[in-house]
């Protein structure tokens, strides 16, 4: 069995593992109506918009990878989804 190790704390003080933290998403998001939501998926939008904004702060995707956690850079990568429009207007501004 494997040691017990809260990643949050809850008002009261109470420690929550991650799978409580997932459980409660889910929750939450079943309440709200929210279909293909998930814990993670909050986490690949921010990933996603920081990746788009980066730039304009004068940063790089290694801030954004920084931010994440991520070990590696290829792993950040795998969180950002593409974006057709923009690919255009880059081709169009090139």
């Amino acid at each position: 069995m494997e040691p017990w190790h809260p990643v949050t704390f809850s008002e009261r003080g109470r420690g929550l593992t991650s799978d409580t933290v997932q459980l409660w998403f889910h929750r939450l998001y079943t309440s709200l109506g929210f279909a293909g939501c998930s814990s993670h998926s909050g986490r690949r939008t921010f990933i996603t918009r920081a990746a788009r904004k980066v730039s304009e702060a004068g940063g790089s995707l290694r801030d954004v990878q920084q931010l994440a956690g991520h070990a590696s850079l290829a792993m950040t990568q795998r969180y950002i989804e593409g974006d057709s429009d923009a690919k255009r207007k880059l081709v169009g501004l090139i």
